[in-house]
């Protein structure tokens, strides 16, 4: 897998295992998208993690952080698929 990933300009991660995806199979001004969020041990406590080795990533164009990238969005979407399917139960358009 790692020389797929490095072959892309973008980079969707959604694996659910914590930081997979090293660095050094992210090429130079890549653009990752972490869909992927993990809570994990470490000597200082819990943190929460990717699917990407966010701190391997300064060679990037843009990373979405974990957390706080994607998550808002999805939660943005779900709402508003929330209002269209409630306006769609009652008769009224997706505008409404």
């Amino acid at each position: 897998m790692p020389a797929e990933v490095l072959a892309a300009d973008i980079v969707i991660a959604a694996t659910g295992v914590p930081e997979l995806i090293k660095g050094d199979w992210i090429k130079k001004d890549a653009v990752i998208i972490d869909v992927g969020i993990s809570r994990i041990e470490t000597p200082n406590g819990a943190k929460i993690v990717g699917d990407v080795a966010f701190d391997e990533l300064g060679h990037a164009m843009a990373a979405t952080p974990v957390p706080g990238g994607v998550g808002p969005m999805t939660i943005a979407c779900l709402m508003d698929n929330t209002l269209i399917a409630a306006n769609a139960r009652e008769g009224r358009g997706q505008d409404a």
